[in-house]
């Protein structure tokens, strides 16, 4: 690790941080807690399952939040993007699993 910018460590390499982000990072949710666990047993399966294909894993967390807590739930997967959105009071999760991959899921 490098030198520090205020409270956020800095990383001299992408290895050194990817060692310090494999947890799962909440960055916004309005969940209650065990709504929130659930959906983060699921994105973190299908994430780690699905590394390479984007569009199975979209596929996987929407079919099984739709099972488990009606439908519709809408997903986005990827490295790098930004949102505004429409959703359902209490159905938001963002997170980030393995330092790079971002799940941004809601109800609508």
């Amino acid at each position: 690790m490098a030198a520090t910018q205020g409270d956020a460590p800095a990383f001299d390499d992408m290895e050194g941080f990817l060692r310090v982000a494999k947890y799962t990072l909440v960055k916004n949710t309005d969940m209650n807690t065990e709504m929130k666990e659930e959906a983060m047993d699921i994105c973190i399966t299908a994430v780690e399952k699905y590394q390479n294909d984007m569009e199975k894993c979209t596929q996987m967390i929407k079919e099984q939040m739709d099972k488990k807590f009606g439908s519709p739930w809408h997903v986005v997967v990827g490295k790098a993007f930004g949102y505004e959105i429409t959703y359902e009071v209490r159905n938001l999760l963002y997170i980030f699993v393995g330092g790079r991959t971002s799940v941004l899921l809601w109800k609508m």
